[in-house]
């Protein structure tokens, strides 16, 4: 078989010569690791995102476990988390040493479903966390005036990097929320995460647990009166730190966060109107009020009538010389919450569909409108 004529990857980064010459900063000066560039960029994301806090981490994965634990997540609690998420969502609550509490999603929007999630609301309910699934943002509001005085609201933001429900951005509708830069985001530091919040105290807590639980940063002690002194580490932390090299590309990315989102909007609006004859093929629509952030963009195949099935499906787009991928995993359906848990797939019917048929195609910011007009005629091939 010869080699396709094309390769369009499901996401591509948006890197350059900018980020490359912020680079020079940092290692030119010696400081490596957590230092000014990564203070500098938690800055500008809080200030983008209207929040007072922003926490670097090492991933989006880091910074939900940190934002779990500083809301007071322990053994014998319950997070309530969708379905249908990348697993790392119900991870970082076994991180905590809590359960995850599994609900179902709407199909129509990814997203968490409100009804289910305040029904299985418990005493051990600690905390709920919705997911901004590929960019939209979750019904927080709703979701937020049904919880109970006690339970906090935790946003897995992953994907959500200047999405807006409303005139809010994602990472301020909850108590804490966390965000992804891996590279198939539209804002990326190659690995790294951030905590965002308007609480002091959760900020504070953050800060100290992604530094090993010490007293003081390392930056800060450094630049005191006293730097031969060590800190006092009196509770159990981790090293989650971003690097001052990440946090310099960081810098550059998120002031072009707004011009990715832009295009992404635009080839997001052709896709929807060159694929809207499909009747097979239901595809992804802006929210009412508020701003979709298209970290991918995601369709469902109707597999009743359908001309493939939507494996066949990727695997003749494969053979093409185009990346799709399923929107992401029922996590209740993965070995290890199956084995431990002992969930049927159909437990959670919309969750389990989406797995099955829920189908990501490329949309990047180093796509040319030659790939998006060729993964379209692709698609009607079929």
């Amino acid at each position: 078989m010869s080699a396709p004529s094309r390769d369009i990857p499901i996401a591509r980064p948006c890197v350059g010569e900018e980020e490359w010459q912020a680079l020079r900063e940092p290692i030119m000066s010696g400081w490596l690791t957590q230092g000014p560039q990564v203070e500098a960029f938690e800055r500008r994301f809080a200030e983008l995102h209207g929040v007072r806090h922003a926490v670097a981490t090492t991933s989006c994965t880091t910074a939900l476990h940190l934002a779990l634990l500083a809301v007071g997540t322990g053994p014998g609690d319950e997070v309530i988390v969708p379905a249908f998420t990348w697993v790392a969502t119900a991870n970082a609550v076994l991180y905590c040493g809590a359960t995850p509490v599994f609900v179902d999603i709407d199909p129509a929007t990814f997203n968490m479903d409100v009804d289910q999630a305040l029904a299985a609301l418990t005493e051990r309910t600690r905390a709920v966390m919705p997911v901004h699934l590929f960019g939209l943002c979750a019904d927080v509001a709703r979701l937020r005036a049904g919880l109970p005085e006690g339970v906090a609201l935790v946003e897995d933001a992953a994907c959500a990097a200047g999405a807006r429900a409303g005139e809010r951005c994602a990472g301020s509708l909850g108590d804490a929320a966390a965000f992804s830069f891996h590279p198939r985001k539209s804002v990326t530091t190659g690995e790294g995460g951030m905590v965002t919040t308007d609480d002091e105290a959760i900020a504070a807590r953050v800060r100290r647990l992604r530094n090993h639980g010490a007293s003081i940063s390392e930056e800060r002690r450094h630049a005191g009166p006293k730097p031969y002194l060590m800190a006092d580490y009196d509770v159990l932390g981790f090293n989650y730190r971003m690097t001052d090299l990440q946090g310099a590309v960081g810098l550059v990315q998120i002031e072009k966060l707004e011009g990715f989102i832009a295009a992404r909007a635009r080839w997001a609006a052709w896709y929807r109107e060159r694929l809207g004859d499909l009747d097979w093929l239901r595809l992804p629509q802006e929210p009412a009020h508020g701003r979709h952030a298209w970290q991918a963009f995601v369709c469902t195949v109707d597999t009743a009538r359908a001309p493939v099935t939507r494996n066949e499906m990727m695997e003749r787009l494969h053979v093409a010389g185009i990346a799709t991928r399923p929107g992401t995993h029922a996590v209740h359906m993965l070995g290890h919450y199956r084995e431990q848990y002992g969930f049927p797939p159909q437990a959670f019917p919309a969750a389990h569909a989406c797995d099955r048929n829920s189908l990501a195609l490329p949309l990047h910011n180093a796509m040319s409108e030659d790939d998006y007009v060729y993964v379209v005629d692709s698609i009607h091939a079929l």
